[in-house]
């Protein structure tokens, strides 16, 4: 019930007030120079360009949407006749799981994760665009999309606007076909087909 209460938490919403907070975190330790567990954490996501406190807050909730998937996999496959078969013979909870549920579940979970990786890409550009992603210096579509429109709009830069465009297109298209490929590869229907 717990999974379902976050489920309900608007995503990007979410993403945005982690953003920051993040950031205001970071600059009221940068502050005071403090050191410990907390300065290392900022040091680090200072390193990475941002990127430590994105994928944090990009992580909080993303998780929420494969868990609900893994559960109803789960169940799913828990009353099939070859769980229940191996239950009559006698085998283990944890051989049952194992060998039986996890090889079953493992393949539409991987599809689907390949299925987010876009989203995960444009919310990442969005905030970007928006300047709550990464920090200024460090390489984002988002962040090259946002700067041609400070630098007087659209059409006076084109090229400057297709590069990083064309390159989040193709991206997101090429974990679109991945994830349909993986789908075909590990779907047990298409197998014989």
């Amino acid at each position: 019930r717990i999974i379902d209460f976050m489920y309900g938490i608007p995503y990007l919403v979410l993403v945005i007030l982690l953003q920051v907070f993040f950031t205001e975190i970071a600059r009221e330790y940068q502050d005071q120079n403090k050191g410990g567990f907390i300065g290392f954490i900022l040091d680090l996501n200072k390193d990475m360009g941002g990127l430590l406190f994105l994928f944090i807050a990009l992580g909080v909730l993303s998780w929420i949407g494969m868990a609900r998937l893994a559960r109803g996999q789960v169940l799913s496959y828990r009353e099939k006749e070859f769980v229940e078969a191996a239950r009559a013979v006698g085998a283990s909870d944890r051989r049952i799981v194992f060998v039986h549920l996890l090889p079953n579940v493992l393949g539409p979970l991987i599809v689907a994760e390949t299925m987010a990786v876009p989203g995960y890409i444009f919310t990442e550009s969005f905030l970007s665009f928006i300047g709550l992603g990464v920090q200024p210096g460090t390489p984002s579509w988002g962040a090259m999309i946002s700067e041609v429109r400070e630098r007087g709009g659209f059409f006076s830069n084109r090229y400057i606007l297709l590069v990083p465009s064309i390159a989040l297109v193709l991206t997101t298209l090429s974990f679109n076909f991945l994830g349909d490929g993986l789908r075909d590869a590990l779907d047990p229907r298409l197998r014989g087909t």
